[in-house]
């Protein structure tokens, strides 16, 4: 075998062959000072020669929750902050366009990506100060959701309880502003801490600049999608008080006195609903919601209510009412419905499936004839939740 078989470095003068393992012994004996003199960065461009470990031509069907099989041509797993400042020295060096990725259930792949896509699996969390009332838990960005919501549930520490079993991660849930059962997370949010990968700089926001709306915030706007969220801070309740606004919770605990609910019982009831409406992605492709549910204001919500009496809709603030976007669908005549793999799931029109082998694209073709048949029926324009590439 070729002892000189491996990938290749290309820069104006220099040119470069390396073989794993030599790369690998290269990196762990030269000094980091010695990496910055002049000709040597060119060996830091070399995807063996990184401390956190590059992968190409990688499958993305692990990190999507559609399971989708489309390929990227790098993958990193971030894993410290330093990690994620040589990732950044890669893309740049290497002049790529990047996607961040946490727990892929927010996403839609249609074609192969050509660039590197950052995991971000940062872990860890720890109290940055309490009193007798509230805990503030900084919270670092690749912990899974879900795990984090179970932690603060087993101590009792309340917020974020009814966000339960929601797939994805602590830095994804602010970019999303995830919500469900009456509860979103800019609720409990205090600030959040991202690095720009457009220059490596670490920057704060507060709650009040990450601009949170319905399922958006400053971080989806197209300025800011550079920022790679490293930790999230929280703060949460010692003596919570539960919310069960939601109707299904409040019929769930109709024959208590709320003062006597428990956050355990309030995230049990909520994990028993998600369950019983929405499907496993273990089990089948899904990223849960696909689409918004539509935000109108009174003079577009009146015409409907003349001609479907029976439309859903809850108010949102004085001048803004929130549509049933499932309900819509499902009067169309598309729940339950397949193109090919591609589905509307059974129990919640909301949620498009993949059946086994659906394609990405066979899922928006999918999910544009479902907006064309709601925009056709009753003229508005569904807006979709997953973003798509």
């Amino acid at each position: 075998m070729n002892p000189l078989v491996g990938s290749q470095i290309i820069n104006n003068r220099y040119n470069y062959l390396f073989t794993q393992n030599t790369c690998l012994i290269i990196r762990d004996k030269i000094p980091a000072y010695i990496l910055n003199i002049k000709w040597c960065k060119l060996l830091r461009q070399h995807p063996y020669l990184c401390k956190m470990t590059v992968k190409n031509d990688v499958s993305l069907k692990p990190y999507n929750t559609f399971g989708i099989d489309v390929k990227a041509r790098y993958l990193i797993e971030i894993n410290t902050v330093d990690e994620l400042n040589e990732a950044v020295d890669f893309k740049n060096r290497n002049n790529l366009p990047f996607l961040i990725l946490g727990g892929g259930s927010n996403v839609l792949f249609t074609k192969t990506f050509e660039g590197v896509v950052f995991l971000n699996r940062i872990e860890g969390l720890r109290v940055v100060e309490e009193d007798d009332e509230q805990v503030l838990l900084k919270v670092a960005g690749g912990m899974a959701w879900p795990r984090f919501v179970d932690y603060c549930v087993e101590k009792n520490l309340g917020g974020i309880e009814n966000l339960s079993l929601i797939p994805g991660t602590v830095g994804a849930a602010p970019i999303q502003n995830i919500g469900a059962y009456g509860t979103e997370v800019k609720e409990t949010v205090v600030e959040v801490e991202a690095v720009d990968l457009a220059t490596g700089k670490i920057k704060t926001f507060s709650n009040e600049a990450c601009r949170f709306g319905y399922r958006s915030s400053v971080f989806k706007t197209r300025s800011n999608r550079n920022y790679f969220i490293t930790a999230v801070t929280f703060e949460l309740k010692k003596n919570p008080v539960v919310n069960l606004s939601y109707a299904p919770l409040k019929h769930i605990f109709q024959n208590r006195d709320i003062n006597t609910v428990s956050i355990a019982e309030v995230g049990n009831a909520v994990k028993q609903i998600r369950r019983s409406k929405l499907p496993d992605p273990d089990q089948i492709g899904n990223s849960g919601s696909f689409f918004k549910n539509p935000v109108v204001g009174i003079n577009e919500l009146e015409p409907l209510k003349k001609r479907y009496p029976e439309i859903p809709y809850f108010q949102v603030d004085r001048n803004s009412y929130k549509l049933a976007a499932g309900w819509m669908i499902e009067q169309c005549g598309r729940k339950g419905k397949r193109l090919g793999d591609a589905g509307v799931h059974d129990k919640q029109a909301l949620v498009l499936v993949n059946h086994g082998n659906a394609t990405g694209s066979d899922i928006l073709d999918l999910a544009m004839m479902i907006k064309k048949s709601v925009n056709e029926k009753f003229g508005i324009e569904l807006e979709f939740e997953v973003n798509i590439y």
